[in-house]
């Protein structure tokens, strides 16, 4: 085993015994990992997988990709495709139906860790930001063209940054001299606007994830990669979800919630149809204990949400 696989292995990836626990895997069952990362849950669950079983991975990102060939392409219970989970229904290996699904959602460690991606504020590098680094306009084409009431509303809308429009005047001012090509270049730009409040994190930080959301269409394939992941499970398939944000968390909430309750009355006007459930909660949302966030402070933003699919005689 190389470097490599020895920090993968290495890596414990976050809420990762609630996961597996939350997957409730069956050594025969279908499961796939729509966001493969460092592929640490993807290991969890493949450990307690038995012959009969496939895991299925997925990754926007090509590096990730790659990796998940290198660690996993010897076993044949594995499947990989490079894809946003968005398009998870039209894999074909999905199909016959899943057990169980988990997106980790926003961006990984090793994203963050490689100056070259764009996605930190505190390296330089070229300014990109994009998961798939194949498609798409990067971090730097979207600010060249966007206008200054488009970046202020992404910047409010995807990072509720309070100074949106102020940090939107100063990227167009500046970008008329000279065009932003590289990440830190752009942190300070967006610094000289934030004053620094009491809190320790970079004024950059809400911009850069505002930026990386709207680049990269998260929002947009969750609510896609949800729906698409709900008409994949079968019958007592699990759905666990790992947020990092209130946007993100609000979207999965929602969405679970939905196919769980039926929506509030409305005494105004006449009831259509009857509602059917078709998931099931499965506990609360569940956060990172002090033991993990003292040994990873990524988890202590992370909320992990669980549903199961309910079958026709639940429903």
């Amino acid at each position: 085993m190389g470097a490599a696989d020895n920090k993968l292995s290495a890596h414990v990836p976050v809420l990762y015994q609630p996961v597996l626990a939350g997957l409730a895997i069956k050594a025969d069952g279908v499961y796939l990992d729509g966001t493969f990362g460092r592929g640490g849950h993807a290991a969890g669950v493949l450990a307690q997988l038995g012959a009969g079983g496939k895991l299925l991975l997925m990754d926007k990102d090509m590096t990730a990709i790659e990796a998940a060939k290198t660690r996993f392409a010897d076993d044949s219970r594995v499947l990989i495709h490079h894809g946003s989970f968005a398009e998870l229904g039209q894999w074909s290996a999905t199909a016959e139906g899943l057990d169980g699904v988990l997106f980790d959602l926003g961006v990984s460690s090793p994203q963050l860790d490689v100056a070259e991606r764009g996605f930190s504020f505190n390296k330089d590098g070229p300014l990109d930001m994009r998961m798939n680094q194949h498609a798409g306009q990067s971090a730097a084409e979207w600010l060249a063209d966007a206008s200054e009431h488009e970046i202020a509303e992404v910047l409010w809308r995807y990072g509720e940054e309070r100074m949106s429009r102020r940090i939107a005047r100063a990227i167009v001012a500046r970008r008329a001299q000279k065009p932003f090509l590289r990440t830190l270049d752009l942190a300070e730009v967006i610094a000289a606007q934030v004053p620094r409040g009491k809190d320790s994190s970079h004024p950059a930080t809400r911009s850069f994830q505002a930026i990386r959301i709207h680049v990269n269409r998260e929002l947009q394939d969750l609510e896609t990669g949800l729906a698409a992941a709900h008409d994949a499970l079968r019958p007592n398939g699990r759905l666990a979800v790992i947020s990092f944000h209130s946007l993100e968390d609000r979207i999965v909430k929602q969405f679970m919630a939905g196919k769980a309750k039926a929506p509030p009355g409305d005494r105004r006007r006449p009831q259509m149809q009857t509602f059917t459930p078709s998931l099931k909660l499965v506990g609360a949302a569940i956060k990172a204990d002090d033991e993990e966030n003292r040994a990873n402070p990524r988890a202590r933003s992370a909320v992990l949400r669980v549903a199961e699919k309910l079958g026709e005689a639940q429903a």
